[in-house]
C-alpha cells in the first residue's frame, strides 16, 4: 500500500508546474511584458526615423492651373527671346515633377536627435528587463502565497478530522454517561468551525491562483511544492548597495541625464543658422494658343538655403531653459532612487531576519503546543481538566503551526523580493 501511495504522489507531482516553467511561461505570454515589448519596438521604430530623416525626402509633385491670361510654359531667358523661336503659352498648365531635399547643417540638432533616440532606445531595453523582474516577483509571490495556504488547508483538515474524532469519542462516552452533553455540544460547534475554516482557506486559494492565471496568462492547475531551506540569513547591506550601479533601475536614471545632457544641446543647436538643400525636376504641359497642339517642356533648378534667426525674444533661451530644469529633475530623481534602493534594501534585509526569528519561534512553540495539546488529551480522559481547556490546547496548536507553516514562505517571499531588488530573478 506505502508503494501505491508514494506512486500516486508521484504521478500528481509530475503533472504538477514547476515554479520556473510558469515564470517561463509568463515572460512570453503575460500581457504585461507584451505591452513593454510594444514600448520597446515603439522606441526601435522612433530611433530609425531620426536617423533617417538625415537623408532627406523625395517627392513626387503635380499641379494644374488656370490662368486669366496666357503663360508660357518655361521662363523667358534672354537667350530663348534672342534665338526667335516660337514660345508656347497656354491659359492651362499641367506640371509633373520630382524633388529632393535634404538638410546640410541643422546646428547639429539632427545628430543630438539621433543620440537622444539611440539612448531612449536603450532605456526601453532597461525597462523591459524591470517589467520582468517585476512580474517573476509577482509571479513567484502568488505561488509562494498558494504553497503557504494549500499547506495550512491540509493541516486545518487535519486539525478538523481531529475534531472529528474527538467529537465521535465524546458521543460514545455521553451514551455511557461518562461525560456530559454540554461536552459534545462544545465539540459540535468547534468541528463546525473547523470545517467552515477549510472552506475559506480552500476560498482562499482559488483567489490566489485566480489572480496568478491572470498574471501568467493562463489558468494555473496544480503546483509543484518547493524545497525551502530556512538557513540564518548573512546579508550586508553596504554590500548589496555597492552593487547598485549595476542595476537596470539605476542605468535607467545615468540614460535620463544623459538624455537631458543631449536636449539641452539640442535646444542650443537652434542658435546656429540652419542650411537645406533642395532641387526640382520635371516637365511643364500645355495647350499652345496659336497652334491648338500640346506642347512640354523640362524644368530643372537646385539651390541651397541659409537660414539664420537673429532675434528671436528669448524663444530660444526659454526652451534651453526648460531642459537644464528636466536634467536638474533627472539629477534629483537618480539621487532620490539610489536613497530609495538603500532604504529598500534595509527593509528586505530586516524583514528576512525577522522572518527567520519568526520561523525558529514558532517550531519551538509549536514543539510545546503539541506537548501541551497530549497532556490535555490525558487530562480530559482522566476528568482531571475540562473539555474547553482541551479545545483551547488543540487550537493554539493549530495556530502555532498555521503561524510557523506561513513563516516558512514569507521568509522564502521575502528571499525573492531581495533578488527583484538585486534585479537577479531573470536569468538572461
Amino acid at each position: 500500500m506505502k508503494i501505491i501511495f508514494y506512486l500516486i504522489i508521484m504521478g500528481i507531482s509530475a503533472f504538477a508546474t514547476t515554479l520556473n516553467e510558469l515564470t517561463e511561461y509568463a515572460m512570453q505570454h503575460s500581457t504585461v511584458v507584451k505591452q513593454s515589448q510594444a514600448q520597446r519596438d515603439l522606441s526601435e521604430v522612433k530611433r530609425k526615423e531620426s536617423k533617417v530623416q538625415q537623408y532627406g525626402e523625395i517627392n513626387l509633385v503635380g499641379d494644374y492651373t488656370h490662368y486669366n491670361t496666357a503663360r508660357t510654359l518655361a521662363p523667358l531667358t534672354p537667350t530663348a527671346l534672342g534665338a526667335g523661336a516660337p514660345i508656347t503659352t497656354s491659359k492651362d498648365i499641367f506640371y509633373a515633377g520630382a524633388t529632393y531635399a535634404v538638410p546640410l547643417f541643422t546646428g547639429y540638432a539632427q545628430t543630438r536627435q539621433i543620440e537622444i533616440s539611440n539612448i531612449a532606445k536603450q532605456m526601453s531595453d532597461a525597462k523591459m528587463k524591470l517589467t520582468k523582474e517585476q512580474l517573476v516577483y509577482n509571479v513567484r509571490s502568488l505561488y509562494v502565497s498558494v504553497l503557504a495556504q494549500r499547506q495550512i488547508l491540509h493541516a486545518q483538515i487535519a486539525y478538523a478530522k481531529a475534531l472529528t474524532t474527538l467529537r465521535k469519542q465524546i458521543a460514545y462516552e455521553v451514551k455511557l454517561g461518562k461525560k456530559a452533553t454540554i461536552d459534545l455540544l462544545k465539540a459540535k460547534s468547534n468541528e463546525q468551525a473547523a470545517q467552515t475554516q477549510v472552506e475559506v482557506i480552500q476560498s482562499n486559494i482559488d483567489i490566489t491562483k485566480a489572480t496568478l492565471s491572470a498574471l501568467v496568462g493562463k489558468k494555473v492547475g496544480k503546483l509543484q511544492a518547493l524545497n525551502i531551506k530556512v538557513t540564518r540569513p548573512q546579508y550586508s547591506v553596504n554590500r548589496l548597495y555597492a552593487e547598485a550601479n549595476n542595476l537596470a533601475k539605476v542605468q535607467v536614471e545615468d540614460m535620463a541625464l544623459n538624455k537631458a545632457d543631449k536636449t539641452i544641446q539640442k535646444s542650443e543647436a537652434s542658435k546656429l543658422p540652419q542650411v537645406n538643400f533642395s532641387s526640382f525636376v520635371g516637365k511643364n504641359y500645355g495647350e499652345d494658343i496659336a497652334t491648338n497642339e500640346w506642347d512640354n517642356e523640362t524644368l530643372w533648378q537646385a539651390g541651397v538655403n541659409v537660414k539664420w534667426n537673429i532675434v528671436d525674444f528669448g524663444k530660444r533661451d526659454l526652451s534651453v531653459q526648460q531642459a537644464k530644469i528636466a536634467k536638474m529633475e533627472a539629477t534629483f530623481q537618480k539621487e532620490q532612487t539610489l536613497l530609495d534602493l538603500r532604504k529598500l534594501l534595509s527593509q528586505a534585509v530586516s524583514k528576512i531576519k525577522q522572518n527567520y526569528a519568526e520561523y525558529l519561534g514558532n517550531v519551538s512553540q509549536l514543539k510545546l503546543s503539541k506537548k501541551s495539546e497530549k497532556i490535555e488529551s490525558v487530562r480530559y480522559k482522566n476528568d482531571v481538566s475540562t473539555l474547553n481547556d482541551l479545545l483551547l490546547a488543540k487550537s493554539q496548536t493549530q495556530l502555532v503551526q498555521a503561524k510557523m507553516i506561513e513563516s516558512r514562505y514569507n521568509y522564502q517571499k521575502s528571499k525573492y523580493y531581495l533578488e527583484y531588488l538585486l534585479e537577479k530573478g531573470v536569468n538572461e
